[in-house]
């Protein structure tokens, strides 16, 4: 019991409406006048509190929201404790709810060992024994409702972080819906350019065979143009969520986009495919800009010319076959002072015309994905370049893991 004597008979005030930012104090003293008399000195203070019915109904509170708790020993059984851990178990990783408990005074017993020993992974836990003056019961909790505030703070911190995160994402996004609209762009402009100049050439063409080859030449550029459209009329139709992926078309695909920058760029572009019918479990779009990330960031490094060497393979893995795809070039590398930042955001070797966000979304797709992705780089004068490579299980590989995952849960 409190230490009744400062109170005098302090009748009980409404219960608050919950906050946001909820401080309530939830109490739970189901036995003798504890909970009217801690109600009527929060009260007083102007401080929100709850009186929980139940061990049960103290868990669904600290769900909704709270600041603290306060509950006697006598309440704290076996099962109430077992359902408490439960709700402190999951609590979200800013959170660690703080829970004054009101033991009884006197000397150590077996029982009170056992409950002490069943507390203790409750984690956050001030203990005050009874008699309690007002005094030490307030400044407690007020100690408890500072943490706890502190907690509200780390959670709007780590919101506002995942909003900026999210905002980089989309950024990038559109970085790279750009970029792949410009290549658009450029592909279909340069064979229409050229029908033009075919078109001219077979207006004043007299000779039959060398305007059937004009002719010729101008139905190969135009079905150039087809095979963009198709490609990118794919893109405007591809589902967002994961399906069965085939890599190949994807790699065929931005290649198909980058043409003119790896003409522009003298880079030569080899593709070996060994696994033509290789599947993942991914968002078409995602595997694509994975990709283009990597792709474009090659033909950055070899401005003067190089080599792009693409090959897409299998291999066995834990739990079935898994799809490897290794991009290297033989552009400049990656200084190795900038090799463990890569994949942070803002880390670029592009000077200001490079956003840092293009391997940092590429890393969050890959670990989104649960993919692996390993970077070998080299610079040195006579031999320098960069390869990636990406081990992902194949869409067979992946469902069988969902399956045996969900069976296990």
């Amino acid at each position: 019991m409190l230490d009744r004597r400062p109170f005098g008979r302090i009748p009980l005030v409404p219960e608050p409406k919950p906050s946001f930012h909820d401080s309530r104090t939830i109490i739970l003293a189901p036995t003798g006048k504890d909970t009217i008399l801690i109600a009527g000195l929060l009260g007083r203070r102007g401080m929100p509190w709850h009186a929980a019915a139940s061990a049960e109904d103290l868990c669904i509170e600290i769900g909704r929201g709270a600041g603290a708790a306060i509950i006697s020993e006598e309440a704290l059984s076996e099962g109430a404790i077992t359902r408490l851990r439960a709700v402190i178990d999951g609590q979200p990783p800013w959170s660690d709810f703080p829970l004054i408990v009101l033991t009884v005074g006197g000397r150590v017993t077996i029982e009170s060992e056992r409950l002490r020993t069943l507390r203790q992974p409750l984690g956050n836990i001030f203990l005050l024994e009874r008699p309690i003056r007002p005094e030490t019961l307030l400044s407690t909790l007020e100690i408890a409702l500072r943490g706890r505030l502190r907690q509200y703070q780390i959670r709007e911190q780590m919101a506002q972080y995942a909003r900026a995160q999210d905002a980089l994402r989309r950024s990038e996004k559109l970085a790279v819906t750009g970029r792949l609209a410009a290549s658009i762009a450029h592909e279909i402009n340069n064979p229409l350019e050229a029908v033009t100049n075919l078109l001219y050439l077979m207006r004043d063409c007299e000779d039959m065979e060398r305007g059937k080859r004009y002719l010729e030449a101008a139905d190969q550029e135009l079905a150039r143009v087809a095979e963009i459209t198709r490609h990118t009329l794919r893109f405007y139709r591809e589902p967002n969520h994961p399906v069965d992926t085939q890599v190949e078309s994807v790699l065929r695909s931005v290649l198909v986009l980058y043409h003119s920058r790896l003409t522009a760029a003298g880079v030569e572009a080899n593709l070996e495919v060994f696994a033509p019918h290789a599947t993942v479990l991914s968002s078409p779009g995602e595997l694509r800009q994975v990709i283009a990330n990597i792709v474009g960031n090659a033909i950055d490094a070899m401005r003067h010319g190089g080599r792009l060497r693409l090959r897409l393979s299998m291999e066995p893995g834990p739990g079935g076959q898994r799809v490897r795809l290794t991009i290297g070039d033989t552009g400049a590398g990656i200084p190795r002072s900038l090799l463990p930042s890569i994949f942070e955001p803002f880390v670029t070797t592009k000077g200001e015309t490079g956003t840092g966000l293009g391997l940092w979304v590429t890393g969050e797709i890959v670990r989104r994905n649960g993919w692996k992705m390993q970077v070998r780089t080299l610079c040195g004068a006579l031999r320098s370049g960069t390869v990636f490579s990406i081990v992902m299980p194949t869409g067979e590989t992946a469902a069988a893991e969902e399956e045996v995952s969900a069976a296990v849960a």
